[in-house]
């Protein structure tokens, strides 16, 4: 029994720490697996799938979409997914699970388009491909930074500036994820700044058109499955999910313990109870002194005037009340 509840306490703790996996997150996650899958299984090079300067030079658009997707490695697909589940669950649960997917698509196709027009201009040589989830979230993080109110953010204990943040990200992402490209990755932050600015706002979607499309397939089949969590696009219904109402059952919450009746003295007064506090009707003599609202104490009490103890005219001290 004692390792079943200790069992039960490590399941506890766990659920506390992991992020919680919602809709939009799950579907991005299982679009990678499949195509990682269908990559390792048919043995396709990466000009298949990621982008670089010939998405432009042969007209392959289709890839400004299938390259967020697609990872050359199981190590390189694990790191992505661990970087979008830790930083990106926010922004779903602030726009919506619906428009938290076309936030996805718009963000990558811009980052893609932006990072082939430059690589085209760059010599064959240092030419080369990028790919994963690495662009989109630190978009993401950058647009995130654009709209909270926190001057300063926490990493590791180490205090940074909330505009920091996207860099330090950038730096880590670099270093410890494996094919990550600097230039897509800084181009990447660039346009979440950008869309965060409201200068996409044209290509951008509506609650009222979110709230449409998650009525319909696959969304409404998405919102089906109670294991993950669909973020609707409206803001009331948004705010319930996220903020459930808590019904307490009677007697959950602990009672004031009031001092029993035996243990106050009653002598000379006319005592009254009222939710169990004594209530005199006599007036009784207080070995304290009464507090003045201005900081100074009373002067029948301690004979004390603006601080300084008088010996003389106690009764005509300026601190009595």
């Amino acid at each position: 029994m004692a390792r079943i509840d200790y069992f039960n306490k490590l399941l506890d703790v766990f659920r506390e720490v992991t992020p919680v996996i919602t809709s939009g997150i799950l579907t991005v996650l299982l679009l990678s697996c499949v195509l990682f899958g269908i990559q390792t299984y048919f043995n396709f090079t990466e000009e298949v799938f990621s982008v670089g300067a010939s998405v432009l030079a042969n007209g392959h658009l289709h890839r400004l979409l299938t390259y967020p997707f697609y990872h050359k490695t199981l190590a390189q697909l694990f790191s992505n997914i661990i970087t979008l589940v830790l930083l990106c669950g926010s922004v779903e649960k602030g726009v919506g699970t619906v428009r938290f997917l076309f936030l996805f698509i718009l963000l990558s196709t811009t980052t893609g388009l932006f990072y082939s027009f430059l690589d085209l201009l760059r010599e064959e040589s240092s030419r080369s491909h990028t790919e994963g989830l690495v662009p989109v979230v630190l978009a993401c993080v950058a647009l995130t930074t654009l709209h909270t109110k926190m001057t300063k953010g926490f990493l590791c204990g180490v205090s940074f500036p909330t505009m920091a943040l996207p860099w330090v990200f950038l730096i880590i992402t670099t270093v410890l994820i494996p094919h990550s490209v600097l230039l897509c990755n800084v181009i990447a932050i660039l346009v979440g700044w950008v869309y965060g600015k409201g200068w996409l706002s044209l290509l951008d979607m509506s609650d009222t058109r979110a709230g449409v499309l998650e009525k319909m397939l696959p969304f409404r089949l998405l919102r089906s499955f109670s294991a993950v969590m669909f973020v609707p696009a409206s803001t009331e219904e948004r705010r319930k999910t996220l903020l459930p109402q808590i019904n307490p059952t009677p007697g959950s919450y602990p009672v004031q313990a009031y001092a029993p009746l035996s243990s106050i003295n009653t002598t000379d007064t006319t005592a009254m109870m009222y939710e169990g506090w004594q209530n005199s009707t006599s007036t009784q003599p207080s070995p304290t002194p009464t507090l003045n609202l201005h900081g100074h104490g009373s002067a029948h009490s301690f004979g004390m005037s603006h601080g300084h103890f008088n010996h003389s005219h106690l009764p005509h001290s300026h601190g009595q009340l």
